[in-house]
């Protein structure tokens, strides 16, 4: 029999009852979707070959956290040359800022980058001072603009997001299109910039030029290191929080459901994306626990993948926000409030695209919790 292709990666999953990062062989199977996963310490079969629908061959690459049978593994390096080869080659990492001026507009910009097969896979509100705007356009120092270009970029909030995929830079920039908006306009109608930009520095966004340049720049606002780079925007005062559920965002439904809360007339005072383990999974849903049925399963997918969770900013908004999201069960929501969102982009009561605030007075605790606690 020919061989059947088979990618390995090496995976670690952290058991809660033992406090112990546990190391793993994930094996998939492209041909029938299937996974196989092999106990490096022990030496022994961990989960035999079994189908798996929910693991697709997109979501496996380096850093990216998948859920198996409802465990979370992190992928941490591939388990052999030919899945490396195969699997790797192609896959970029770079930095794009959507600049002030279009921040109203992020919904539209995440769904180009949808649509051009790339993933947000860090994502992050800031507002840059003028000597942290300085420090990142450093290179252009010597040029004529670049007094107008810091004053620009720290005049409100930006969105810093890392975007991967196959050749993920050039992707970008290409979507972008020339930096001066009226000469997009004339040479790249369907671009970004010629869409939404106004000239040479007010041109919608940035993107990295080059691998090294995209190492140093999600750095700057993603440090791997220590510190933490610039702050988030949330403002903690008549606020409420919406949580886009992993599930919405591998669906691709980020940029509707942000374009759909924008358009409704709600104000998006701070964005970020995060990976939220189980341990805070159960502790931000704990008041749910006893309460709903779907507790552990509610805590299982806000912890399957990465999630964008949003400040969303205004008086009564606690109230207003949770009407717009409508009733938790996506087939009552069809049925009774139609334009809801969970109407729109729910499947089920656990993957119903979005999580609010239930009681006014948790809002801001709930804010806190993320832009405070987990990015703190």
């Amino acid at each position: 029999t020919e061989s059947e292709d088979r990618y390995a990666f090496l995976a670690e999953w952290y058991d809660p009852t033992a406090a112990l990062l546990r190391r793993y062989q994930l094996f998939y199977y492209p041909k029938d979707g299937s996974v196989e996963m092999f106990d490096v310490k022990n030496q022994r079969i961990f989960l035999r070959r079994t189908k798996y629908e929910d693991l697709h061959q997109e979501d496996l690459f380096i850093g990216n956290r998948v859920n198996v049978f409802s465990r979370q593994l992190n992928l941490i390096e591939y388990g052999d040359q030919y899945t490396a080869n195969k699997l790797g080659s192609k896959k970029e990492r770079t930095l794009a800022v959507v600049k002030p001026d279009v921040v109203t507009k992020i919904g539209d910009v995440l769904e180009l980058i949808y649509s051009s097969n790339l993933i947000v896979t860090k994502a992050k509100m800031t507002k840059l001072t003028w000597s942290q705007a300085a420090d990142f356009y450093m290179e252009h120092q010597t040029k004529p603009f670049f007094n107008n270009l810091v004053q620009f970029v720290s005049s409100g909030p930006v969105v810093a997001m890392e975007l991967m995929g196959d050749e993920a830079i050039s992707i970008w920039r290409r979507l972008l299109g020339p930096a001066d908006s009226a000469v997009a306009r004339r040479e790249a109608p369907q671009s970004v910039r010629a869409q939404f930009g106004t000239d040479g520095i007010k041109n919608v966004g940035h993107g990295s030029d080059s691998l090294a340049a995209a190492a140093r720049e999600l750095e700057f606002f993603f440090p791997s290191k220590i510190g933490h780079g610039p702050s988030n925007t949330a403002i903690f005062t008549d606020c409420t929080c919406c949580i886009i559920k992993p599930h919405a965002i591998s669906e691709g439904l980020t940029g509707k459901i942000v374009n759909s809360i924008s358009s409704a007339g709600f104000e998006i005072s701070a964005l970020q994306m995060f990976n939220v383990d189980r341990a805070n999974a159960e502790e931000f849903y704990e008041v749910y626990k006893g309460v709903v049925t779907e507790y552990p399963s509610m805590v299982t997918e806000l912890c399957s993948g990465p999630c964008m969770v949003l400040e969303i900013h205004g008086t009564d908004t606690p109230k207003s926000f949770r009407e717009f999201c409508g009733p938790a069960d996506p087939e009552i929501a069809r049925h009774l409030r139609p334009t809801t969102l969970r109407a729109l982009y729910g499947k089920d009561k656990v993957k119903n695209a979005v999580h609010c605030t239930d009681l006014a007075e948790d809002g801001v605790l709930e804010v806190q919790y993320f832009f405070k606690i987990l990015d703190g």
